[in-house]
């Protein structure tokens, strides 16, 4: 099993390049991170789409982690989705898909937290109470609103993916 630093990630001081007012934001989705390739290191691709107790499967919780970063990042830089992200966001309900690995999930997360980091690095605290809307009705936050909410979202699901694979492990 992967060792897991005994600090939390926000105890380890500032991530580099990240804005103080953004610490929070980086060290939730960091934390989250690490705490899930700990907690898969060795989870078998065929519990993958189980649903014990018919609560949301294993993938769909990776698939809607990454998913949830890249569209909230998408709508603090004030854009809207793509046709490609729309596919994906209907693929999160889509169980039993048999191209798709654990690992591959893990990765898609990985490149999503790097991506999302790297975005965060670009902005200051200028940029933060900037207005946003969110999806198509234009659901009125800010730029922080939608990062905070990124940093929430990730640790709510990181929490239901880890009682599911725990229930999974031991049935």
């Amino acid at each position: 099993m992967s060792k897991v630093n005994p600090l939390e990630v926000w105890m380890r001081g500032p991530i580099e390049g990240i804005p103080a007012l953004l610490q929070p934001v980086a060290h939730a989705i960091l934390q989250a991170q690490e705490e899930l390739h700990a907690l898969l290191e060795d989870f078998p691709d065929t519990l993958l789409w189980k649903k014990p107790a018919n609560v949301a499967s294993v993938g769909f919780h990776l698939q809607h982690l990454s998913g949830v970063l890249d569209r909230l990042v998408v709508y603090a830089q004030d854009k809207a989705l793509s046709e490609e992200q729309f596919d994906a966001l209907k693929l999160e309900t889509v169980s039993n898909q048999s191209n798709i690995t654990t690992q591959s999930l893990i990765n898609r997360f990985d490149i999503q937290v790097e991506q999302t980091l790297h975005f965060l690095s670009t902005l200051s605290d200028k940029d933060l109470l900037a207005s946003r809307g969110i999806g198509r009705k234009k659901l009125p936050t800010n730029v922080l609103g939608l990062l905070f909410h990124a940093a929430e979202h990730t640790q709510r699901h990181f929490g239901q993916l880890y009682v599911t694979v725990k229930v999974l492990e031991n049935q």
